[in-house]
């Protein structure tokens, strides 16, 4: 006689697979060369960007905060509750208000020591105000706070208003922060997913103080994404059709940075790591990041 299965069985040999696909993937994750993630062919770039090239590498902040992601990806049943929870308000909530409501899904862009070493100074560095455009939880934000006396956001996600207000930063109304002058401006991984990303570096540029920086990731290969939009396409197009990260690069610098007035100063490669789920321990995606002051600063 045939025997019955159990009711139960689909569920937890769901979850069991979940967790051993979980497993392979994070076993792969442990021998990913991760010294690849800083690297660059500076040999394929014009002698202008190579001079201009900042190699960076893994260190322990960045460690920690991967530590960190594989232990939260470990609480099999909160990610459970964050799945069924993202289900359910997917409907009618972005993925970044989500993860603000949920207080999940952090980003980390680079360590406080790589944010020196990018705009060149020691840690006893301080300056006067800074402005993070499309904060998020204001993670990232935290790495450069300590430098500035005042510290400005913006994001248009309400529970990540909410994250940003409860650090104590000063959240300014996305039609607001074009009226004041900064010190340093961060663009991070925002370009291209703006409807207007060469409108956006204009603004940035009028923003800024004399002297000013803007500091702008980007990811590579260019793939914008609109997510406060109804079919998600940019309103602004930018033509970045090259094959290898050196030859996007280059392109980048010309038909983004220079055609609304700035010039390059330096620029690294850096992994672009989100927190993870019951698939894997993290999520990374190749970032490049810019530094940039406004061509007649020069």
């Amino acid at each position: 006689m045939a025997l019955q299965e159990s009711p139960v069985l689909p569920i937890r040999s769901s979850i069991g697979r979940a967790l051993y696909y979980k497993m392979l993937n994070d076993e792969e994750l442990r021998h990913v060369d991760k010294s690849k993630w800083y690297s660059l062919d500076i040999q394929l770039l014009n002698e202008k960007l190579q001079s201009r090239f900042a190699r960076m590498t893994l260190d322990r902040e960045t460690e920690e905060y991967l530590l960190r992601s594989e232990e939260k990806s470990n609480w099999v049943f909160i990610q459970i509750y964050y799945s069924l929870m993202k289900s359910i308000l997917s409907f009618f909530m972005s993925s970044t208000s989500i993860n603000g409501l949920l207080n999940r899904g952090s980003m980390f862009v680079f360590s406080n020591k790589q944010f020196l070493q990018l705009v060149n100074q020691s840690a006893e560095w301080r300056a006067g105000s800074l402005l993070d455009l499309g904060a998020g939880d204001g993670e990232v934000t935290a790495k450069m706070a300590p430098h500035f006396e005042t510290v400005y956001v913006t994001e248009m996600s309400k529970p990540m208003q909410w994250r940003l207000e409860s650090k104590n930063y000063r959240v300014l109304d996305v039609d607001v922060w074009q009226h004041h002058r900064y010190d340093v401006i961060t663009c991070l991984n925002l370009l291209d997913r703006c409807e207007r990303p060469l409108s956006l570096m204009r603004e940035v540029r009028r923003a800024l103080r004399p002297n000013g920086v803007a500091i702008v990731a980007l990811v590579l290969p260019f793939r914008p994404y609109v997510e406060y939009s109804m079919t998600h396409e940019p309103l602004e197009h930018v033509s970045i059709v090259a094959q290898s990260f050196e030859a996007q690069v280059e392109a980048v610098v010309k038909e983004i940075f220079e055609a609304t007035g700035f010039d390059l100063v330096r620029f690294t490669r850096l992994p672009y790591l989100s927190e993870g789920d019951l698939e894997r321990s993290f999520y990374v995606l190749d970032d490049f990041v810019f530094v940039l002051r406004a061509r007649d600063c020069q």
